[in-house]
């Protein structure tokens, strides 16, 4: 793309649109009931830290970002043990039942939100950003500290559901 091209206003309303979508979904799931889905919660476990993992390898040369991405993972991990410890748990005939802490689910994905949006604007008004290579993005302090809480924070939050429906599993029904 020239250096001095716009992003077209409709591909800006797309694009918002899009995350208008994913952060309605995603909110309107950390705020209510969920049912405890293992396979679901086992990919966020695996996959989760196996991203963080690459990004750490990538930032290997960076020992400065890599620091702010460390610190990023330690921030989740914190907080999704805080958010585990005000999650309600159930079981019931019908399943494994989990009521997540809404508020940090939510901080959460406005703060990535807010993120991409500021991204977004500054794409639309600095045209001269689009003829930056695609990882320019990722190497900013911010997105990695952003970036590095939510991999840590969905991981962690992953592991507790999978270590209380083991317990539950192993507890005698009376």
């Amino acid at each position: 793309m020239p250096p001095h091209a716009h992003l077209p206003p409709l591909a800006i309303a797309g694009i918002g649109l899009l995350i208008a979508w994913r952060i309605y979904s995603r909110v309107r799931r950390l705020v209510g009931r969920q049912h405890f889905r293992p396979v679901r919660a086992w990919m966020s476990l695996i996959l989760l830290p196996l991203l963080a993992a690459v990004l750490l390898l990538g930032l290997a040369v960076h020992p400065l970002r890599a620091a702010v991405l460390v610190v990023g993972l330690g921030a989740g991990a914190l907080l999704a043990q805080l958010g585990l410890q005000r999650t309600r748990f159930e079981v019931t005939p019908q399943g494994l039942f989990y009521t997540p802490h809404a508020h940090i689910g939510i901080a959460l994905s406005l703060l990535l939100t807010a993120r991409v949006v500021y991204r977004l604007a500054q794409l639309y008004w600095l045209p001269e950003l689009l003829a930056e290579s695609p990882d320019h993005f990722i190497r900013s302090p911010l997105t990695l500290m952003i970036l590095g809480t939510l991999l840590a924070y969905y991981a962690r939050y992953a592991w507790g559901l999978i270590r209380w429906s083991r317990s539950v599993a192993q507890t005698p029904s009376p």
